[in-house]
């Protein structure tokens, strides 16, 4: 009886620091911040037989023609250092059944979506911090990103006849206060092609960063959603099942 307590103690010990993880399932860590991410496929295929709005789609299937440029995969970008490799544009369902009313309604007026980064893995995130740590410009790891959650997108409005992007107030991962929705300093065809954004983007679900004018993202996203970090190997495996 005694070595019983004995041991009961030892384990709950020992779950405590952390040491072991008795009530988390194996397909479900927590990150050194407590939150719950999910990186393995068990995990991300038990989430969605639990909830349905949770599935990742590719979003090929969503925006035609998807038009991306993927600085993250590149060194072109605030860290200096490319930060994944062979990205797959991907985000959960109602994410990109909103994007695909999006598109719809700028085809009309000759205008398309061109995406810098949709899903990036949490770890991609606390590579992010390190280099910036400004939960202005980027997502602190102890809240996550939406991004990680599949649920924000950074994008911007090109010409669907000529290709060329449509002048925006400052180049994509700018950190300076040009790019804040609230700065008005600008040329009137700029501040017009932003509002034309934002107005979009806000009609059809996703609300729009205030100091980023190019990153958008579902409402209570992370209420909603898991953390993941999955890598886009694995993520292009789930989304072929």
């Amino acid at each position: 009886m005694i070595k019983n307590i004995k041991s009961c103690v030892t384990i709950a010990i020992a779950a405590y620091f952390g040491l072991i993880s008795c009530a988390t399932p194996a397909s479900i860590a927590h990150s050194r911040y407590g939150l719950k991410v999910i990186s393995s496929k068990a995990g991300y295929i038990k989430s969605v037989k639990l909830d349905s709005t949770k599935r990742m789609v590719a979003l090929s299937n969503f925006i035609v023609p998807l038009n991306t440029d993927w600085r993250y995969a590149s060194s072109a970008n605030f860290t200096g250092k490319a930060l994944y490799k062979n990205p797959l544009a991907c985000m959960r369902i109602e994410a990109a059944e909103a994007l695909y009313r999006v598109n719809e309604e700028l085809k009309q007026q000759h205008l398309g979506l061109k995406l810098f980064d949709s899903y990036r893995p949490y770890s991609v995130t606390m590579k992010m911090w390190e280099a910036v740590p400004d939960d202005r410009y980027a997502a602190n790891p102890a809240k996550g990103s939406g991004h990680n959650r599949g649920a924000a997108v950074d994008l911007t409005l090109y010409d669907l006849d000529t290709g060329a992007e449509l002048c925006m107030p400052t180049p994509f991962d700018d950190f300076t206060e040009k790019a804040h929705h609230s700065y008005m300093q600008l040329d009137s065809m700029v501040l017009k092609n932003r509002k034309l954004l934002k107005t979009v983007m806000e009609k059809h679900g996703f609300v729009a960063l205030d100091t980023e004018w190019w990153h958008y993202y579902l409402p209570n996203a992370a209420q909603r959603f898991e953390l993941l970090d999955l890598d886009f190997k694995k993520m292009r495996k789930l989304l072929k099942q």
